[in-house]
């Protein structure tokens, strides 16, 4: 019974990212990794924003290795700025980087997530 007492009492060890509120961006993520400093956030988010609207516009020219590459960049960067949602498909991009679907659930998630930088930004 002792064991089953401290399974359930031993911390989380494991990183699971979790979108504050079920927005494309982890709000309280990005304040974390700019020290709550809002003028970088925004910086941050500018810059998020425009490397992956260039990934969706380049993606249709690239090989699959290319495309793998783009995607394993954009995935290292999604993870920064929490964008968890662009992060999880540019990994499934990666992994699949010929795959249709991947790819449309790819450029999806970079649209909801710039669609939501652009409404901050307002």
């Amino acid at each position: 019974m002792a064991a089953v007492s401290i399974a359930f009492e031993a911390p989380e060890v494991s990183f699971q990212p979790r979108p504050s509120g079920g927005r494309p961006i982890d709000l309280v993520h990005l304040a974390r990794q700019t020290g709550g400093d809002k003028g970088l956030e925004t910086e941050v988010l500018e810059l998020f924003a425009r490397q992956a609207r260039e990934a969706v516009a380049r993606i249709g020219g690239l090989d699959a290795k290319q495309r793998s590459e783009l995607a394993h960049r954009l995935a290292g960067a999604s993870k920064g700025v929490g964008a968890f949602e662009v992060a999880r498909c540019a990994e499934a991009l990666e992994a699949k980087p010929r795959n249709p679907a991947a790819i449309a659930a790819f450029t999806k998630s970079v649209v909801d997530a710039d669609n939501f930088i652009v409404g901050l930004m307002r």
